[in-house]
């Protein structure tokens, strides 16, 4: 789950990450009355789930009340383009009106999940305010990094090797130690995924401030943490991708003309793979995992049919767990209630296919039956773009 900027400044607050002092608004008339309280010049920026806003001019500084409003007339209902959106862009709701210090140096300061380490790396450079993957794919040696011991935590030495590889002074690494240490805590303490200051910045006073910050939580964790999901912001997700979570369907739509109905992550990935190995293009990742009823299997075919790109679906279903009859009950009573039109190949495998086969049979659909998933794939690809195998 992704939170907007305020929301992950506001909960590194908490644990003692220093950030700059500000608040949201929602019209151009609230963005003057916090400006009038912080006292300008401010810096008026536009909340949405996505980075590159200032290159979208979705980040801008106002010098006096007069350009705080003009600013936040111009980004409030804008539809922000950024690298991140998409072509599309995100509708801006809302904006940040922070104080703008005087800036003397930036720096990228972050940490994710290493899945293949089994830890949480942190990750430093003294390019900030530049995307790490442009850092790292123009000159990954500015990378620091560190891979943290989950039974240690982050020890004070690894803290401090990272302060002097950004070369900060002695009198500024002890304040280095206490605000990495203390975004340690609300990483591991909130089951962050990613946590990301960037820039974090050096200031003329000599103090050492969150300038941006991204928020990242693995939604395994979210049961742990009311206080963080009710930070959900239902406008920033794909509403498909939203309506699937209500019946524990995972869903993610792609750009694609081949819709994909598969029970198993790594059989999806398989799947979509296998798509495009023989020609074709996802149009979503949908996993309706191990033991899936008939109504989930329901939701899951109107979830694709609710995308007009939709050609042909291929249901590609191994069956250990899951039984391929009640995929089979499901696949028919989502066609006959939401009128299926669209060519529907079908691959069952495992434990009922015998059984799952003669629904499917007996149902007087249109359907395509596919030896295996090579042949399934090669079939749909086929009833994609109009011909029939």
């Amino acid at each position: 789950m992704n939170i907007h900027e305020y929301q992950a400044k506001a909960v590194l607050a908490q644990f003692g990450v220093p950030v700059p002092k500000g608040g949201v608004a929602d019209a151009p008339g609230e963005a003057v009355v916090i400006a009038e309280e912080l006292g300008t010049p401010v810096v008026i920026k536009a909340q949405i789930h996505a980075g590159g806003r200032g290159k979208g001019g979705g980040v801008k500084l106002a010098r006096n009340l007069s350009e705080v409003r003009e600013h936040a007339r111009q980004i409030i209902g804008m539809r922000l383009v950024t690298h991140q959106t998409g072509p599309e862009g995100k509708l801006v709701k809302r904006v940040l009106v922070e104080q703008a210090g005087r800036i003397r140096k930036e720096y990228y300061l972050g940490m994710v999940v290493d899945r293949s380490a089994s830890r949480i790396a942190v990750m430093a450079s003294t390019e900030g305010g530049v995307s790490i993957e442009e850092v790292a794919a123009r000159s990954p040696e500015l990378i620091l990094k560190e891979w943290i011991d989950p039974a240690l935590g982050l020890m004070p030495f690894q803290a401090r090797k990272i302060a002097f590889g950004l070369g900060l002074s002695r009198d500024l690494t002890g304040k280095a130690v206490r605000l990495m240490t203390a975004l340690y805590r609300a990483f591991v303490e909130t089951d962050c995924s990613l946590a990301e200051i960037n820039p974090l910045v050096l200031t003329e006073e000599g103090d050492l401030v969150a300038l941006d910050a991204k928020m990242n939580f693995d939604n395994n964790g979210l049961f742990r943490h009311r206080e963080i999901l009710e930070l959900r912001d239902f406008d920033e997700e794909d509403p498909t991708e939203t309506e699937a979570s209500k019946y524990d369907l995972s869903y993610i739509r792609l750009d694609g003309n081949i819709g994909c109905l598969v029970n198993g992550a790594g059989l999806a990935m398989t799947t979509m793979d296998m798509i495009k190995l023989c020609g074709g293009s996802p149009a979503n990742f949908l996993d309706v995992g191990g033991n899936a009823s008939t109504e989930q299997v329901t939701h899951a075919f109107r979830l694709i049919l609710s995308d007009p790109n939709v050609k042909a679906i291929f249901l590609n279903i191994f069956g250990g767990i899951m039984r391929c009859d009640i995929i089979a009950d499901g696949v028919v009573a989502a066609a006959k209630a939401l009128g299926l039109s669209v060519p529907l190949v079908v691959r069952l495998e495992g434990t009922n296919k015998e059984r799952g086969k003669e629904i499917l049979s007996a149902s007087g659909l249109n359907i395509i039956s596919a030896s295996d998933m090579e042949d399934g794939a090669r079939k749909v690809v086929a009833a994609a773009v109009g011909g029939r195998p």
